[in-house]
């Protein structure tokens, strides 16, 4: 889209949108979900939520992220062609997407209940037990099972939307416009927050219980949708005025590029949607775990504590390095695509490793300090905390993967990453009923920190093979220097705060908070000083950015 765009940003400036944008609206999620903790804890509402919101929140994520199929497809194609082109090519994607998806909304609306027991059978099946089990986890598990069928229908019209806010974000990113893709997502948040707050102040304790929980998970679900609605919504304008497609409807299915953005959307729909169905599969046996709705409860509380730094630094990550991938698939190309592909490795083990360390070193007391107020309480934050651990081991992998996978992409062949996500679907399966029992929760996160670890490895080796071999030696060195620090900085970490426990003790927000401030601290003074004396050119790249940016300053 050489016409379309306005004079080409560089990599670091764009980084510097998304970051900004996406720190902005991460935030937000991140406050949003404290509202919930407190309004719920980990009681039925946000339960049932949690398995109501797979199917919608497959497709959002699916569909409608950023880095999504819909999103990737769109920029590897428009970003070829010229202004005049570009708006009837988005207005027939709009078509068959919306064509589509109004019938997969009927649908999921009609059959709400048996998809609901196929995301969670185990609910279904205590809740049938009777008198064979404990009269208040049957109760609970009918409650959660009832409000988990509500939520879902609300929030099925997600599914059209989640496909208009995808082709929108691809649109906006192919134009070299960053900023509110990545800030859009706040909206959601901001009208949770907003349903939640009208809860508190209209309902209150004038209730009971089971009352307040099933208003709260329609509150949840409605709000929701809303916030799909706002995404949507707020493109429009952009999107028009850029001349990028209006909602003018066009039937022209077989105009070439329309041809291409299905080609790649098609497998590459299918190979990120595998991902997802990871994610059900993971929640299918913790419906069987006793008080399913505390176990999926932490699996969510703990998963915005890895992804609200994870999203931040993927987008900053990926989103520059997606049309650099494409531009540079030819095969006189591959040595710079070579380099491209080291530095997005690297950037995500000097980010990643670290997170990883320090989350698994602090992991109870960040989620006292996030988390703990009102209805959730001190049981709660350790069975989050658990669940932390076991997601912080696998931020690396999490992340490496999706660079990877953006480099097929790029080069064309979204089938790879497709057959690999299929075989991952009976592993992850396989991982998670031998991990579920023993481990509750956290085995069924490890469960997908082995299959996404496995598909890193796979992935290395078929680009190896792909682009005529990369220097995974070479690679690996600095890599594994990077995991060694990280570790001692881990270690550090943990030995500030058991020394400060003893001084401070362990109650009180703001002891806690300090405590974490001064483990986060020293733990990163140690890694950064271990990270510069192993003369990383992408650590060096960001030390000379920070002292630049600082001395200017002064």
């Amino acid at each position: 889209m050489t016409e379309l765009k306005k004079p080409s940003r560089s990599l670091v400036g764009i980084a510097g949108i998304v970051a900004v944008a996406t720190l902005i609206s991460k935030l937000f999620g991140l406050v949003r979900q404290q509202a919930i903790a407190a309004a719920f804890g980990l009681g039925p509402a946000f339960g049932a939520y949690n398995f109501a919101y797979v199917i919608p929140g497959f497709l959002l994520i699916l569909l409608g992220g950023i880095n999504g199929p819909f999103h990737s497809a769109i920029v590897s194609v428009l970003a070829k062609k010229k202004r005049e082109e570009v708006a009837p090519i988005v207005e027939t994607i709009t078509t068959l997407v919306v064509c589509i998806l109004l019938l997969v909304t009927v649908g999921l609306i009609i059959f709400a209940k048996p998809l609901m027991h196929l995301v969670a059978p185990g609910l279904f099946i205590t809740a049938q037990q009777g008198g064979n089990l404990d009269p208040a986890a049957v109760q609970i598990a009918q409650q959660t099972r009832d409000i988990a069928i509500q939520q879902f229908k609300i929030m099925a019209p997600m599914a059209v939307l989640a496909g208009l806010i995808g082709i929108g974000f691809g649109t906006l990113n192919a134009a070299d416009q960053y900023w509110l893709p990545s800030i859009s997502p706040l909206f959601s948040s901001v009208t949770v927050l907003l349903g939640i707050g009208g809860l508190a102040i209209y309902l209150g304790d004038k209730i009971t219980l089971p009352q307040y929980a099933a208003i709260g998970g329609a509150v949840l679900a409605w709000t929701t949708l809303a916030g799909a609605v706002l995404q949507w919504l707020v493109q429009l304008p952009v999107q028009w005025k850029a001349g990028l497609g209006s909602l003018r409807p066009r039937f022209n299915f077989r105009q070439p590029e329309v041809q291409e953005v299905i080609k790649i959307m098609g497998p590459a729909t299918f190979s990120s949607g595998m991902m997802q169905i990871n994610v059900w599969t993971d929640l299918f046996f913790a419906s069987f775990i006793p008080n399913a709705a505390a176990a999926v409860s932490a699996m969510g509380y703990a998963g915005l504590l890895v992804q609200t730094p994870l999203g931040i630094l993927s987008n900053v990550i990926l989103v520059p390095l997606m049309p650099i991938f494409a531009r540079l698939a030819a095969p006189e190309s591959w040595d710079e695509l070579k380099l491209r592909i080291r530095q997005g490795l690297m950037m995500t083990a000097i980010t990643m490793l670290p997170l990883s360390a320090f989350m698994i070193a602090l992991a109870l007391p960040i989620s006292r300090v996030v988390y703990e107020r009102y209805a959730f309480t001190l049981e709660d934050s350790y069975l989050t905390a658990s669940v932390l651990v076991a997601y912080a081991i696998g931020m690396f992998v999490y992340l490496g993967r999706d660079v990877l996978v953006r480099v097929f992409y790029g080069l064309g062949d979204a089938d790879t990453p497709f057959r690999i996500s299929v075989v991952n679907i009976f592993l992850n399966a396989l991982l998670d009923f031998l991990l579920v029992k023993p481990l509750g929760a956290p085995g069924l996160v490890l469960a997908t920190v082995g299959v996404n670890l496995i598909s890193m490895v796979v992935m290395l080796w078929a680009l190896n093979q792909r682009l005529n071999g990369l220097p995974l030696r070479e690679w690996s060195v600095p890599a594994l220097g990077l995991a060694v620090g990280s570790a001692i900085a881990g270690f550090a970490c943990w030995g500030t705060l058991w020394v400060t426990q003893q001084t401070l003790g362990t109650e009180g927000l703001l002891i806690q908070l300090t405590q974490l401030l001064i483990s986060g601290l020293i733990g990163f003074i140690v890694f950064a000083l271990f990270a510069a004396q192993l003369q990383i050119p992408e650590v060096d790249l960001l030390v000379n950015r920070l002292r630049q940016r600082f001395f200017k300053q002064g």
